[in-house]
Order: C-alpha cells, then sequence, then structure tokens
C-alpha cells in the first residue's frame, strides 16, 4: 500500500562529519547491514539446498569447476547483483513494493545472465543446482525482506527504529494535512519534527501546529533544518515557493546532508498511474484515468472465480462443521441472505453465516444510540445480538465464508471496497458513489487496515483509493495481508 501524498525525492549529497541526522543515518546503517547478513544467511542456505537436492550424497561429475568454488562464488556474485539492483538503497527500504521487485528482479536477472553465459561458455554446472538455488534463494530474500521490514515497522509504531526526520514546508493548511497523512501510516518511516511557514504567519511568540513546533520561515529553511535536527525537508503546496525559490533551496541543502522530497498536491493516486516527463525543463506529472474495463478486468473476473470455486471445494468440510455448530448453538437458519449493493448500483443477496439473534434487525432501533463508529455504519464492539458462535465467528472472519459463493457467481470479486447496505448507498454524496464502479469485495484495504477500528472517513478513503489503483498484484498483495489480519483479529467486533 502507497502513502495517500506522493514523496517525489530530490537526493542531496552527503559529505563526512557531523551532520543534520546523523543518529537517523546511523541507524539507517545499521539495518542496512542487518539486510546484508540476512541475505548472505539466505542465499549460503539457498545455494546449499540446490546442491543437496542435485546431487545429495552423490560425487558431482561433469563440471570442469569444483563446487567448493562454485558455491561462493556464486554467493558473491548474487549479492553484488542485489547491489548492483539499488536492493540497499534506503529510498525503497521498509515501504512499498519497490524493495521486493527489486530483490526479484535481481535474482532473475542474475539467473538469465548465467544461463545465457554457461551456455555460450559450456560450462558443465547442473542446471537442476542452479535453479534450485535461484528459486529457493529468491523465496528466502523475499521473505527474509518481509520479516526485516515487519520489525522495523512495529519499531516504528513504537516510536523507535529508523525514522526520517522531517521538517515540512508550505502553507498552514498544507502543512496540517500533510503532517496528517504521514502520522497515519508512521510505519512509512517519516516522523515530522517541526515546520516552516510564510513570512506573513509567523507571531513575535513561538507557533505550534496542532502538536508540531514552527521553527521558522521560508528564508531560513536549511538552518531550521540544522536546528532541529532534521534529515529531510518536506516541500507541500504554497503560493510562496515558486519553481525559482524550490530550485534555490535545493541548492542551499547540496552537502548538509539533508534529503529534499515535494509533496504534490495530487494525492491517493498509485504510482503506476503516474508518469514524470520534462516538458520545458518542468517534471509534468501525467496521470492516467483509472481503468474499470478492458483485459485486466477479465483476467480479474476469471482469477476471482477460479479461486473461489477451488476454495469453495476445499473448505467443505469447515464449512460443513460451522454450520452444524451455529445450528446446536442457537435457533433459526444457519446462512443470513441480506441485500446489498454492488456495481453499478445492482443489488444482490450477499450470504454469510448468522452470527446474531434472528430479530436482530428489530432490535437495531433500540441500539442505534449506543453506535460506536461515526459516519453511515453501525458498530458495537459489545452487540447483545450477536450469539456466542457468532462472536468466534466475528473474531476469525469464518462468517464471511459463504461470499465465495458471490464471487463464484459473480457477484463480488476476493478483493474489493466492502458492500454496502441501500440505505448507506442512498446517502451517498457523489465522491463516495465512486464505490460502485467496481465489484464489492470480500477483503480489502479497509480490512487489512482496522476493519471495524476504521473511522468512516478512513474506511471510505482506503475504498476510494483502491477503486482508483486497483491492480492484480495489490489484489495479491491484499489477499496475502488478510491472513495477517485474520489471525490478530484486530477490529473484528
Amino acid at each position: 500500500m502507497t502513502s495517500a501524498t506522493l514523496l517525489t525525492p530530490a537526493r542531496t549529497s552527503r559529505p563526512g562529519g557531523d551532520r543534520p541526522g546523523a543518529t537517523t543515518r546511523a541507524a539507517e546503517r545499521a539495518y542496512i547491514r542487518v539486510l546484508v547478513v540476512l541475505d548472505t544467511a539466505v542465499l549460503a542456505v539457498a545455494i546449499l539446498v540446490g546442491y543437496l537436492a542435485r546431487f545429495g550424497d552423490e560425487q558431482p561429475t561433469g563440471s570442469e569447476i569444483p563446487y567448493v568454488v562454485v558455491a561462493p562464488v556464486l554467493l558473491l556474485v548474487w549479492l553484488v547483483s542485489l547491489k548492483a539492483m539499488r536492493c540497499y538503497d534506503d529510498q525503497v527500504l521498509g515501504y512499498g513494493a519497490d524493495e521486493y521487485r527489486r530483490v526479484s528482479a535481481a535474482s532473475l536477472r542474475l539467473a538469465g545472465g548465467i544461463a545465457i553465459a554457461g551456455y555460450i561458455a559450456d560450462v558443465g554446472v547442473s542446471r537442476g543446482f542452479l535453479a534450485i538455488s535461484f528459486a529457493v534463494g529468491t523465496l528466502g530474500l523475499e521473505a527474509a525482506r518481509f520479516a526485516a521490514r515487519k520489525r522495523l515497522h512495529k519499531a516504528r509504531y513504537r516510536g523507535g527504529g529508523w525514522s526520517r526526520k522531517v521538517l515540512v514546508v508550505g502553507d498552514t493548511a498544507h502543512v496540517l494535512e500533510l503532517v496528517h497523512t504521514l502520522r497515519r501510516e508512521p510505519y512509512a518511516g517519516y516522523q515530522v519534527v517541526g515546520a516552516c511557514i510564510p513570512d506573513a504567519l509567523l507571531a513575535p511568540v513561538p507557533q505550534r501546529l496542532g502538536d508540531v513546533p514552527v521553527v521558522g520561515s521560508f528564508r531560513g529553511i536549511p538552518e531550521a533544518a540544522t536546528a532541529i535536527g532534521a534529515d529531510t525537508v518536506a516541500v507541500t503546496a504554497s503560493g510562496e515557493l515558486t519553481a525559482t525559490r524550490l530550485r534555490r533551496l535545493g541548492w542551499q541543502l547540496e552537502g548538509t546532508g539533508v534529503d529534499l522530497v515535494v509533496a504534490p498536491a495530487l494525492t491517493d493516486v498509485a504510482g503506476p498511474r503516474i508518469h514524470t516527463r520534462p516538458v520545458a525543463g518542468l517534471p509534468l506529472i501525467h496521470v492516467e484515468a483509472p481503468e474499470f474495463r478492458g483485459a485486466r478486468k477479465l483476467v480479474k473476473g476469471f482469477v476471482d472465480r477460479s479461486i473461489s470455486l477451488i476454495a469453495l471445494l476445499l473448505l467443505s468440510p469447515l464449512l460443513a462443521v460451522i454450520a452444524l455448530a451455529i445450528k446446536v448453538d442457537s435457533r433459526g437458519p444457519v446462512l443470513f441472505r441480506q441485500t446489498r449493493v454492488g456495481q453499478g448500483g445492482e443489488e444482490f443477496g450477499v450470504f454469510k453465516f448468522r452470527t446474531m439473534v434472528v430479530n436482530a434487525d428489530a432490535l437495531l432501533a433500540e441500539l442505534a444510540a449506543r453506535n460506536e463508529t461515526d459516519g453511515l455504519m453501525f458498530k458495537m464492539r459489545d452487540d447483545p445480538r450477536v450469539t456466542r458462535m457468532g462472536r468466534l465467528l466475528r473474531k476469525w472472519s469464518l462468517d464471511e465464508l459463504p461470499q465465495l459463493a458471490n464471487v463464484l457467481l459473480g457477484q463480488m470479486s476476493l478483493v474489493g471496497p466492502r458492500p454496502p447496505l441501500p440505505s448507506e448507498v442512498a446517502r451517498y454524496d457523489g465522491d463516495v458513489a465512486r464505490r460502485l464502479l467496481v465489484k464489492p469485495g470480500m477483503t480489502g484495504l479497509w480490512q487489512v487496515s482496522g476493519r471495524s477500528d476504521l473511522s468512516w472517513e478512513d474506511g471510505i478513503r482506503l475504498d476510494l483509493y483502491y477503486v482508483e489503483n486497483w491492480s492484480l498484484a495489490a489484489d495479491l498483495t491484499i489477499l496475502w495481508k488478510t491472513f495477517g489480519a485474520v489471525l490478530n483479529s484486530r477490529g473484528a467486533y
């Protein structure tokens, strides 16, 4: 998942010596060293697994180069390939999918290069050994990076870990908006430590924007960054920050060890839809329109139905056990069919295992005053209408498994916005109604980001972000994260 505000980095040089952000740089280098050690260990194990799987206890034959030489050379070249693909660049570490893409690309390109070189030079290294080593190594590298990132994210949530110390520059309203955006996702690693606003807004006494101290004006941005130990200056919108002044700011930050990033006003647009093209010296950002139909949509539909069919077949014993448990626990039907609104505003009946008493809808009016969420949804952490079995099913999201049938029927997708009630849709404004441009999903960004713990505004924001920027790769990522969200059971009630 990407941050709601696009941060476009403009790197500055980093001389030695004491400089702003030295502590952050030290923490960054320590994290990179950990990654190098992890990568080395993973590759050593992968090469050993490849050797044992191919030869076992047998003595390799037919190779002019002994494998006691091949193994360390392969490991070294693999690490060099990772370095060449900038897999240790701090701009991709710790957040976003680019780190994983670079790791895979480095491994696949090296595998292809070795295959071509081996064919041309007619070196007798076993193809099976190489194939197994690269398969195990690539998967291992991705898993190690994932584990390291999760540990880093937990540290950042606790206020530690390696994070960039950010000085935000811009008009008051835009500074507050950017601060809110960066704090909404603390695991991204941008810790706001101060702000600079226009001269006209400065007061003779120290100011704060929320809990962010105002440390200067546009006239002394480099000095302000030095004073508070910031290693990154994030520039957001302001009428006084012209292209010329922004260019001069970049010159002023050269050699200070402080990075310059620019946060355009364009928000909630993912990388694949954004292309930067230089025109007359300006880096114009071209934004492609969202894709709501076409070949990729057909592929998505085929994948959805195929996976749902396989899942229904494999999970049929579990579904039968849950159905029996519901029947024993309380009177009423096993399945609950509720009218929801799907793509294009078409209504359909969504299937769920019944988790409430049979007269739950009639009791809703009595509980309306105890609603614990804002917006149009009703959520209550200790809802008295939920049965004993229902609480267990909701905790692990097992009540939603029958929706696989809705996916198979083409009414829903595996990944998409939350399927709304007709009463909710009746009160949608023009922006929120864009959720109906795609099929609703069994899971989505709302589920992997907190489920019922999310505010109505945040839930809608995530749904609209998905609608505008969906992709098959993003769907697979969300499906993977769904397992973790279910196991944590955060926001499930």
